[in-house]
């Protein structure tokens, strides 16, 4: 909350790349999005990667740590006024105090109190009416809330409740990862998606590490080794983390590199899906129908899959259950079969 809230209040006030990392080009459709967000939602956004996955039209999006809102304002556009954006961030307004003029005062106490800067939420919520006046909506499609990630329950998100759970380098800063991704599994509706990117180590981090302000801050200290993803998504009961991008990160900081020592990380976008055991069969061939705005032609589904459109491709058994239950069904002809599936390789 000190960091995020008070000590970084522009993207130069970051001490490496962790948070500034983009794994891929961002598309026109996200380059013209990006142009009707308000100029200081932009200047306070910190992210490692595109959490904007394909074919949002309609769907209920819940963008977990939301920050200033600008994924949620871009967000916005591409649900359209029939979807629905929520964010949620834990920052709080800082506030200092003093005694007038430094004199020490009788009680009660007389304090002269000020806003140090907005909160990440505040920054958000202040630019909401101009936002969907640019949009042209006639009511908001967002909201933002001030809560945990890991206690979505405290703020009144029901299960179920979302098509879509997205997240930009605010995992690694949550102390219990587990309860977070329990708690996006339990709000998604059955066939839903966690569209995700964060920072992964290449091994457990030392308590040294782990312990250090910046580092932690910096989205270094509370990264997961990159293996403990794909077990704590399958105790949640999610599908096998589907690896999208993923990008060195560079520290950039003599001081830093040092406490790092030989530890690498990685700057990653994964998605999950809540598959429920009806859609689960054999490997199948599919073929898509194309019509996803922006990907007309060819959908980059994961870094193992590429779909293009009226081609027949063999895909595993959790590709088929994840294709055939999620919003991309409509998008594909789905068959069982296939003799040339493919399973998913690990990342890193």
């Amino acid at each position: 909350q000190d960091y995020y809230g008070r000590e970084l209040q522009k993207l130069e006030d970051l001490k490496t790349n962790a948070c500034m990392t983009m794994s891929r080009p961002v598309s026109k459709v996200m380059r013209d999005a990006l142009q009707h967000v308000h100029e200081e939602v932009v200047a306070r956004y910190y992210g490692c990667g595109l959490i904007i996955p394909e074919y949002l039209v309609s769907c209920r999006v819940l963008d977990l740590g939301s920050g200033s809102g600008r994924d949620c304002y871009v967000l916005s556009q591409l649900v359209g006024e029939r979807g629905y954006v929520t964010g949620v961030d834990m920052t709080k307004e800082q506030v200092q105090c003093r005694a007038t003029h430094g004199v020490i005062l009788s009680p009660p106490w007389v304090l002269l109190c000020s806003f140090l800067s907005s909160s990440q939420v505040e920054v958000a919520k202040k630019h909401i009416t101009y936002h969907m006046e640019k949009f042209g909506y006639q009511k908001p499609n967002v909201e933002f809330l001030q809560g945990y990630i890991e206690k979505l329950g405290d703020v009144g998100l029901a299960d179920e409740s979302y098509d879509i759970v997205v997240s930009n380098c605010v995992i690694n800063l949550a102390p219990d990862k587990r309860a977070v991704l329990r708690e996006a599994y339990r709000v998604l509706k059955p066939g839903g998606e966690m569209y995700f990117s964060d920072v992964y180590a290449n091994q457990c981090l030392s308590e040294t590490v782990r312990k250090h302000r910046v580092l932690w801050g910096e989205c270094l200290a509370g990264a997961l080794f990159w293996e403990d993803l794909y077990s704590i998504a399958k105790e949640v009961g999610f599908s096998p983390p589907c690896l999208v991008t993923a990008s060195p990160i560079t520290i950039g900081s003599k001081e830093l590199e040092d406490i790092v020592g030989d530890c690498s990380f990685v700057s990653a976008t994964f998605r999950l899906f809540k598959v429920p055991g009806s859609s689960r069969a054999g490997p199948g061939q599919v073929i898509y129908n194309g019509g996803i705005v922006g990907h007309e032609q060819e959908l980059v589904f994961d870094a193992n899959f590429t779909f293009k459109e009226g081609v027949v491709v063999d895909v595993d058994a959790e590709t088929a259950a994840i294709l055939r239950s999620s919003r991309f069904a409509e998008k594909f002809m789905i068959r069982s079969g296939g003799t040339n599936a493919v399973a998913p390789q690990d990342c890193c």
